[in-house]
């Protein structure tokens, strides 16, 4: 054999096979133009960039962010029709889930006692039936005492007001003002004879309103029957829903459903305790500065406490106009001052300390929900709008949450995992609620295993 070792190895000729050319790493620009318009430019090698003398058409820049603006237009679209797909079926059932509300926010006030007779042995339906004739007897009692001076005071307010009023008339006819009142008796004449000729429209508007009313009472009904189904089965709700949707979906509704419970629990208690502490120092400095329906005016500010901000100002003006026609300018303007400080305590003290943990709104987001609800809905409207506000605060934050779990800024121990506060004695107990929530969690915020990032093995939703 020849000994070829020492013989250079010779340049490929036109007829040997050119030996293939390791990859180079990088793009052409027509790779870079595709992604560009394909909106794929951050997925592009900086230093690469940088180092050729190539650059990227405006037009396809452009292209790109035209693309990213089509895109959330069309979400945004979707967004739209989906809302308004949605408020035609909420007019549809209304009717029917106006009662589940109202249900529910009965019985996050009236669940606190049933809980307690349930723990001592109490049969879960006779619990929840002595819950509800223990606040009907309550209510009761409340009207029953303010009833009466209600009836009597009710006359001595009418003759004031009616005094009160001619006094002011002859003050502006005779005083220094000497005006002609023959004015106003032709005006009280055209009235009195437009409500004459308007009868028709009255008697209808009558039987309107009966049917509203008939309508409230109907309402009120379904409400209290399905409260009492509520006290009775609720506890059962989510160990059903985990059953019906799965483990996947079932502890994020357990753990989110909890916390819009805890939310709703934790804005009627609160606005219940801070409306009871206006009623009362409101009610007691109307008893010392002697206005007539003290008792009623203190009842009235403790309902009007439950629609923030317009319940507060009604009820206010109320007592300042029955001072005024009863006991004169000077009496109302110390109820005024009396009012005003009694908010100021509320508004400075009260409400942030317990109405900010209990609910987590801003003020703002507070009056504008107060606002749209009460445009769309009226009183009924402005009643509800905070409760409802509460709890889209809290599937936001909890979805925020998630993001924030999956993205890797948190891990499940910076959870505050409130499944454990709700879970009943029967079925799955607390610590299992609150362990099953939190493996739950924990699976979707783990680490990537380098073969999950290569793309081998899914990962975890």
């Amino acid at each position: 054999m020849n000994d070829n070792s020492d013989i250079p190895p010779q340049a490929p000729g036109p007829e040997q096979d050119i030996p293939p050319q390791p990859h180079r790493p990088g793009k052409d620009m027509s790779e870079k133009l595709s992604e560009a318009v394909e909106g794929d430019l951050e997925n592009f090698d900086s230093t690469e960039s940088t180092d050729s003398t190539e650059t990227i058409d405006r037009a396809a820049v452009i292209g790109r962010d035209g693309r990213w603006a089509a895109g959330w237009a069309l979400r945004f679209i979707v967004f739209v029709i989906a809302g308004w797909i949605l408020w035609q079926g909420l007019a549809v059932i209304w009717a029917g889930l106006l009662p589940i509300l109202l249900a529910l926010l009965a019985c996050t006030v009236l669940w606190p006692v049933t809980k307690f007779l349930r723990d001592h042995k109490w049969p879960p339906a006779l619990a929840a039936i002595a819950t509800i004739l223990g606040f009907f007897l309550i209510i009761g009692g409340i009207f029953s005492a303010i009833a009466p001076s209600v009836i009597s005071q009710s006359q001595q307010v009418y003759e004031r007001a009616y005094g009160g009023i001619q006094s002011l008339l002859d003050q502006l006819q005779n005083g220094p003002l000497n005006l002609d009142l023959g004015r106003v008796d032709e005006f009280v004449n055209d009235a009195t004879q437009w409500i004459q000729d308007q009868a028709s429209n009255i008697a209808s508007g009558v039987f309107t309103g009966v049917s509203a009313a008939t309508t409230v009472v109907v309402t009120i009904v379904v409400m209290f029957v399905l409260t009492f189904f509520f006290l009775k089965d609720g506890v059962n709700f989510l160990p059903w829903l985990r059953k019906y949707t799965g483990d996947n979906a079932g502890w994020h509704l357990t753990e989110v459903l909890t916390r819009s419970w805890n939310t709703l629990a934790g804005f009627v208690r609160t606005q219940a305790l801070v409306s009871l502490v206006d009623a009362v120092l409101i009610g007691i400095g109307l008893v010392i500065l002697q206005v007539p329906l003290a008792l009623a005016l203190a009842v009235i500010t403790f309902f009007g406490g439950f629609i923030p901000i317009i319940g507060a100002f009604t009820a206010g003006a109320l007592a300042v106009i029955i001072a005024l026609v009863t006991n004169g300018l000077t009496n109302a303007l110390l109820v005024l001052a009396l009012i005003v400080l009694v908010q100021q305590i509320e508004g400075n003290v009260l409400q942030p300390f317990l109405q900010g943990k209990a609910m987590q709104l801003h003020a703002a987001i507070v009056l504008l929900s107060v606002t749209v609800g009460s445009t769309l809905f009226g009183i009924l409207g402005a009643f509800l709008a905070v409760p409802v506000a509460a709890v889209v605060a809290v599937w936001f934050r909890y979805h925020a949450e998630m993001v924030s779990l999956r993205s890797g800024e948190i891990t499940v121990d910076d959870i505050k995992i409130q499944t454990k506060r709700s879970a009943s004695k029967t079925g799955t107990t607390s610590t299992e609620a609150f362990h099953a929530v939190r493996e739950r969690l924990a699976t979707i915020g783990r680490r990537k295993t380098p073969s999950e990032r290569s793309g081998s093995a899914p990962v975890a939703d």
